[in-house]
């Protein structure tokens, strides 16, 4: 599958946009490369998991949101198939995607609530576990996108999903590509219980190795590399990192096609026998 579309692209394009001023998302027509692109990530498939989505078990982050400092994609972990080990519950994150002013992709973010317990103050996708109600993983970060930003789920076109990611927890969390379809419609509403600031950032910054840093972790046993990447946006700053800066990584290497500008070194192992500890 071709996705040189892509290549005619700004490679960074300054933030034309912030979704927390509802006339930023004035109505436009879509560009025939975006639209493009969109047919193109439809035909986009995951590789295989290893998971039995029959064998399920509660395993939770605070109040089901996704923020966790350690985040891979299930694929590089090696989950042993051992039911009495370990069941996931499956969760979802909505990356929405939309042409900036310049001809950029760009992706919705939030920065959490400073009034939360946990992960309070830091920066996510929109996002939570799934209801008994969903139909699927698009519904699931529809629905929570619009209870978190009044983000209206008719205004969002599913496209794809990509790998699911093991959180911090060992929470499976499914990252959802959904194309925002009228920006004018949207008027960004933050749930003042959730969220504090809702923008967006260039999807292609998290393929390059510019306002990037990384520190040398390690989680069972295993080191990998945690990447941070500083953003501001009319003068406010935000650091999105761990989980969040994973999935957007591997949503825009997958978008873009290209080999990112930085060592991602994700660790390789299986989860030991004292996995429920």
């Amino acid at each position: 599958m071709s996705f040189s579309i892509l290549k005619r692209l700004p490679l960074f394009s300054p933030p034309f946009v912030n979704v927390m001023a509802s006339s930023s998302f004035y109505c436009g027509v879509q560009s025939k490369r975006f639209l493009v692109l969109a047919q193109q990530l439809r035909h986009y498939k995951p590789p295989l998991c290893s998971w039995d989505d029959n064998e399920e078990r509660i395993i939770e982050e605070a109040a089901g949101k996704f923020v966790s400092q350690v985040g891979f994609q299930e694929s590089v972990t090696r989950v042993a198939q051992n039911p009495e080990k370990f069941r996931s519950k499956r969760a979802a994150v909505l990356i929405c995607l939309f042409e900036g002013d310049a001809g950029d992709l760009r992706v919705i973010l939030t920065k959490r609530s400073s009034r939360l317990s946990s992960h309070s103050g830091e920066v996510s996708l929109p996002g939570g576990k799934a209801d008994e109600g969903d139909k699927d993983d698009g519904d699931t970060a529809t629905r929570e996108a619009k209870e978190e930003i009044g983000l209206d789920p008719s205004l969002v076109n599913i496209i794809t999903v990509l790998e699911p990611f093991l959180s911090k927890h060992l929470l499976r969390v499914v990252p959802v590509i959904g194309v925002l379809n009228d920006r004018k419609a949207f008027k960004p509403t933050p749930n003042p219980a959730e969220v504090d600031a809702i923008f967006d950032a260039p999807l292609e910054m998290f393929i390059k190795d510019e306002n990037r840093s990384a520190e040398e972790r390690e989680w069972m046993g295993e080191k990998y590399l945690l990447h941070f990447f500083d953003y501001e946006i009319e003068n406010k700053r935000y650091l999105i990192w761990g989980l969040t800066a994973g999935i957007l990584i591997r949503a825009a290497s997958v978008v873009y096609q290209r080999p990112l500008a930085f060592l991602e070194q994700s660790p390789k192992f299986k989860f030991p026998g004292l996995v429920d500890k």
